[in-house]
């Protein structure tokens, strides 16, 4: 059996304590509640301001929960709100479409699938949930890029290699890219990613109005295509899809 990471076990006792207790606390409170030493207790408070995990008041000198700490709750909190209120419509574009679904937001530069609705077929299918996509060269990357000003940012920063002949990866192209998407609601992946692939992607606004994530198709060129274009009617059920969801969280219309 794994043995557990004593720093780590400690650094929650003090985050639980903050969370459940009085709203600040000192170190020789923290210290005699967790059962350590003042010295070890400073060092593990010390690391969890730094990570802004915990913040300490200049006047008092108390310690108290930190924004990042909030901010990943919120984070939590959104992705499983977006989730819960995708399900029913992501089902839904699935059977109009004829086509797998994947729902994304993205994490560390890049697209991270929170939701993934199998082809309704017969074929077998691997389950797609937690899994990473780049944000170059992808539909659901493309719209966040193109929508979210963190995900743009952490476009230009990440690497943007070439997975087929026809991925972009040089910025002023990227840009043009980015551009067209906005102008038409929607984004597209035809063989940029995977040979033989193409998807189809759209942006979902939470009721502050701001990109909270992405919904898209994804199946083969022959199906989603056709005479060389992508078919209008999917790039539809596509928009409608992140329209409704969209609704659902608040945004109204779009």
């Amino acid at each position: 059996m794994a043995r557990n990471i004593q720093s780590v076990e400690r650094a929650a006792a003090m985050l639980r304590l903050l969370a459940g207790g009085e709203r600040r606390l000192g170190l020789s409170d923290i210290a005699s509640s967790t059962g350590l030493a003042k010295a070890t207790a400073h060092g593990i408070l010390r690391t969890l301001q730094q990570e802004g995990f915990v913040e300490q008041d200049d006047a008092s000198g108390r310690y108290q929960l930190g924004a990042e700490l909030l901010r990943l709750g919120t984070t939590y909190l959104d992705v499983h709100e977006l989730r819960a209120r995708a399900l029913v419509w992501t089902d839904d574009l699935a059977r109009s479409s004829g086509e797998s679904v994947h729902l994304g937001v993205l994490h560390q530069q890049g697209v991270l699938i929170v939701h993934h609705v199998f082809r309704p077929d017969d074929s077998r299918q691997v389950l797609e949930i937690g899994a990473m996509q780049p944000l170059h060269s992808t539909a659901l990357g493309k719209v966040l890029s193109a929508y979210d000003p963190v995900a743009h940012s952490e476009a230009l920063e990440a690497e943007r290699k070439p997975f087929t002949d026809r991925t972009v990866c040089e910025w002023e192209a990227f840009e043009h890219i980015l551009d067209l998407t906005r102008a038409r609601g929607y984004a597209a992946d035809v063989e940029e990613t995977w040979e033989g692939v193409a998807s189809i992607a759209a942006p979902i606004h939470d009721r502050r109005r701001m990109p909270v994530g992405a919904v898209g198709i994804t199946g083969a060129v022959e199906r989603l295509g056709r005479d060389g274009e992508l078919r209008p009617e999917l790039i539809a059920a596509v928009r409608d899809c992140a329209r409704a969801v969209s609704r659902d969280l608040g945004a109204g219309r779009f």
